[in-house]
């Protein structure tokens, strides 16, 4: 992006975006339905058994296992929407995305991504969410859109203006600026929807020589499946990292499931943060 979206030249002060707790309680009649989801799973050993066991890798899988193998020079790690939003108790979202994001240590395992990528030597790209004013004037949205737009989510005052930006729900999380503001990592242009088919990153991968994606971020069956599904569709050989995602449960579904299934389907790999740590490490 340009050097005036670089967050460490903002100096605002740390303050709450205007709003904040209208935005949340939004979002309160799906907390409610997430909390009565979950009641009606029984007892809690046998509720976490049902998660577990449907998010579990097939015993038996049908689909030929991956061949995937990384080479370093070739390998970008790609991080989507790693901000507040969706990954902090702070966020407008956390009320549905949070069970999903604690319970698969998605702060931590994105955390550990960054590091061994950045210690590797890898290419390391970040594509974000920002909501301008100028995209509240849209003529028609699909569900998730007029919601992200009802709540504040992502949103910024401009595309030149941080006032008020640092610590908001559109800023990276705390945890991660080490890696991102290092004026090494790409921080593409924002993308709208979903995919990255309205921002620079298949353009900045592609001029850096790169050919194979490790995809981590948020969320699981909207942002991360749309540019998995964009950067096969461009020819690149993309692994999903399955512990460092997660999605919203909802009485609509849920959608870390729906994801799962679309990244072992599609995918050119399936990992676990372990998993990936290990093959960045060995990578040539």
């Amino acid at each position: 992006m340009c050097s005036h979206d670089d967050h460490r030249h903002c100096d605002h002060a740390e303050i709450e975006p205007a709003g904040l707790t209208r935005r949340k309680a939004i979002l309160s009649a799906g907390v409610a339905a997430t909390a009565a989801l979950s009641v009606a799973l029984s007892t809690p050993a046998e509720a976490a058994a049902s998660k577990n066991d449907k998010y579990a890798d097939p015993k038996e899988p049908a689909l030929p296992a991956s061949t995937m193998q990384l080479r370093k020079a070739e390998t970008a790690l790609v991080v989507i929407d790693p901000q507040i939003d969706f990954l902090s108790p702070k966020g407008v979202t956390w009320g549905v995305v949070g069970p999903s994001v604690t319970e698969h240590n998605v702060v931590s395992n994105i955390g550990k991504l960054f590091a061994a990528a950045k210690s590797g030597g890898l290419t390391v790209a970040v594509s974000p969410h920002y909501y301008y004013p100028t995209d509240h004037g849209w003529k028609f949205e699909g569900a998730l859109e007029k919601l992200m737009h009802s709540i504040g989510m992502f949103d910024r005052k401009g595309p030149l203006d941080l006032t008020d930006f640092r610590n908001s729900g559109a800023d990276f999380m705390p945890e991660y600026k080490e890696y991102i503001e290092d004026n090494k990592t790409v921080i593409v242009s924002p993308h709208k929807v979903y995919g990255p088919e309205t921002n620079d990153l298949v353009l900045q991968l592609r001029k850096r020589g790169v050919s194979q994606v490790i995809l981590a971020g948020m969320s699981a069956n909207l942002c991360v499946e749309s540019h998995m599904r964009e950067l096969l569709e461009q020819g690149f050989e993309v692994a999903v990292v399955k512990d460092a995602t997660a999605a919203a449960i909802l009485p609509e579904g849920d959608g870390y499931l729906a994801a799962i299934t679309n990244f072992r389907y599609m995918a050119n790999a399936v990992w676990s943060t372990e998993d990936a740590l290990g093959r960045i490490a060995a990578a040539q």
